[in-house]
């Protein structure tokens, strides 16, 4: 668990027993929303610690239950809703003055009824990334509101192998695919047949180490250039903070070593992280850094004899993440929902992008 939730706690003070509690981020695809997709939060209600405030609905794990079994059955008191698909995302700790709560949070995608507050005062849509009509909100989803406004699809430039201009072509038809245009550019780039409107959104991370630095900082300069023209579109340098801040790149992407090396979170905007183990992992959340990429899940091209981790022990890991994870390895666009099942956040793809 990310130890500034546990930070919280006063100095010197005992530390509650730990309360597991299932929560629902419930997701609704809507193609009039910027990104195509939104959320809802509930209204506690008088009464109860923190009345007033705004959070993700659910509640805590009874004995004899799953967390996934407490979500559904807490949905139904609450919002009077049948869960029909979900599956889980993040486990965040978090310490509050009257108890310690272990958070494990579920993407709620579909549903049997219509959701109405039961148990709550009330309940609101929200956008990803947009001001929140509603305040306050609940301590401890504040983290879970930034991890929102991650794209699920990661593209990982191949300059090296491709070639520059080739690798902008190949991302120019991926924006057109993935994401929104900021005006319109041509109707093969509207088409709402590219993909479904709860992938409108992208990030990119340039790769490409190898390439001499003059010529990797004018293709990473022409990778933000592209993607400027686009909403919801999030760039990364790959390990070179400076060139991510030259080309005003949105953040920065750490190997597994430089997260091991790094003694404070580098002071951009999005910060992501490559890990292989448990504590990696772990020494993302403590760094502050938004995601971590965990992998190979599967064998690779690059490296065809080295068996990956699997989809379960990538489930077992990602079970354990305080941070978005993203599936890293062999990923292909098909694999997204398998991704998802096991607990990604979304898939990094490297050659498997269009």
């Amino acid at each position: 668990m990310s130890t500034e939730n546990r930070d919280s706690a006063a100095a010197g003070a005992t530390v509650p027993p730990v309360v597991e509690v299932a929560a629902a981020v419930i997701l609704e695809n809507l193609a009039s929303a910027p990104g195509g997709q939104r959320f809802m939060l509930a209204q506690r209600p008088p009464g109860k610690v923190f009345a007033g405030y705004w959070e993700f609905p659910g509640g805590k794990v009874e004995a004899g239950e799953t967390a996934r079994q407490a979500l559904d059955r807490e949905l139904t008191e609450e919002l009077g809703v049948s869960v029909t698909a979900a599956t889980p995302w993040l486990c965040r700790e978090f310490v509050y003055p009257h108890a310690t709560v272990r958070l494990h949070f579920f993407r709620v995608t579909a549903w049997a009824g219509e959701i109405r507050p039961i148990e709550h005062s009330g309940f609101a849509w929200l956008t990803p990334g947009e001001p929140s009509p509603v305040s306050p909100i609940l301590p401890a989803n504040g983290p879970i509101l930034r991890a929102l406004e991650l794209p699920t699809h990661c593209f990982i430039t191949h300059a090296e192998a491709s070639g520059a201009d080739a690798e902008l072509a190949r991302l120019a038809r991926a924006l057109a695919a993935y994401a929104i245009p900021l005006t319109p550019l041509t109707p093969a780039a509207d088409s709402p047949a590219a993909a479904s409107p709860s992938e409108r959104r992208l990030l990119i991370q340039v790769r490409d180490k190898s390439l001499p630095a003059a010529e990797r900082q004018r293709f990473a300069a022409a990778v933000v250039a592209l993607a400027r023209r686009y909403a919801h579109v999030i760039v990364l340098v790959n390990d070179d903070v400076e060139l991510a801040r030259t080309v005003a790149a949105d953040g920065v992407h750490l190997p597994a070593a430089r997260l091991a090396q790094s003694e404070a979170r580098p002071d951009l905007a999005w910060v992501g992280a490559s890990c292989h183990n448990a504590e990696e992992l772990a020494r993302a959340a403590t760094l502050g850094c938004d995601f971590v990429m965990l992998g190979p899940v599967l064998a690779t091209p690059s490296h065809p004899e080295q068996g990956g981790i699997g989809w379960e022990g990538f489930a077992r890991l990602a079970a354990t993440s305080a941070l978005p994870v993203f599936a890293l390895g062999g990923m292909r666009p098909e694999l997204a929902a398998t991704a998802t099942a096991h607990g990604a956040h979304g898939i990094a793809l490297l050659r498997g992008w269009p």
